[in-house]
């Protein structure tokens, strides 16, 4: 049994040992390119490139895991370069959604507005817990308050409600650019924002009839929108969103939409 145990495990170490080799030598850069690349960024949004994001097939299985740098690098995307993501919404108890512009300091989409929240779950073992997606909601609580300020209490693990995932690639202009699938998160609760201003320049409340007349008038006022988030409306938000206490309904775990 030890012995059969040993080979198992030696086995899943050789499987990793390869898929880290494949990795190095399809994705990788140089140095001297990152450096290029990094330069006149700002140093906190360049240091936050150096956390590892979970890397993924198409069926969202976990292959390995890479740099935000290079998971965001548009010649890794174009190449096949796939990791896990999650967008939350959060509304109020008037069942308002709190939008955010990002920074001008963001190296992706910045100024641009988008959903409560968007980010990445972490290549550590608390957020790449798969059992009732509790990896991407301790994810989606942390970065909560790294961006927003929203304390924990206010947003309790058990308060998010997983609905399904989208699948798709955006480029953010011609180096960087997003290819992920998403999880999509939705929790309604009252909670106190403070913004931190190197994520977030903006921030205000909407509600239904609000955000589509904000949308509408979008290009005419300049105002810029994600595209997850843009894919999300379109396809899901608004039925969803006429239906929070009844989300049941809408809960596809099977499902991975590719957009």
């Amino acid at each position: 049994m030890i012995a059969s145990r040993s080979a198992v495990q030696l086995n899943l170490l050789r499987r990793l040992v390869s898929s880290q080799k494949y990795l190095l030598r399809n994705f990788s850069v140089s140095r001297t390119m990152a450096a290029d690349l990094m330069q006149g960024l700002d140093d906190t949004q360049v240091e936050l490139m150096k956390e590892e994001c979970i890397l993924l097939d198409d069926n969202d299985k976990v292959i390995g895991s890479d740099s935000k740098k290079n998971c965001h690098l548009m010649e890794n995307i174009d190449k096949g370069l796939l990791h896990r993501a999650f967008s939350v919404f959060l509304f109020n108890p008037k069942g308002e959604l709190l939008l955010q512009q990002r920074a001008d300091e963001k190296i992706t989409f910045p100024a641009y507005w988008t959903n409560t929240c968007c980010s990445h779950p972490l290549s550590c073992e608390s957020e790449l817990e798969e059992k009732d997606c509790l990896g991407v909601k301790r994810a989606a609580q942390r970065k909560l308050k790294h961006e927003l300020g929203i304390e924990p209490s206010q947003a309790p693990i058990d308060a998010f409600d997983y609905l399904t995932r989208i699948h798709y690639k955006a480029p953010s202009d011609g180096k960087w650019g997003e290819h992920e699938i998403d999880y999509i998160l939705f929790l309604q609760k009252s909670v106190d924002v403070v913004p931190n201003l190197n994520e977030v320049q903006d921030y205000k409340y909407m509600s239904i009839e609000q955000l589509k007349e904000f949308i509408a008038n979008s290009e005419k006022n300049n105002v810029k929108l994600t595209p997850w988030f843009k894919l999300i409306v379109n396809n899901f938000l608004y039925k969803w969103w006429q239906n929070l206490n009844d989300l049941g309904q809408f809960r596809d775990y099977e499902t991975i939409h590719r957009m």
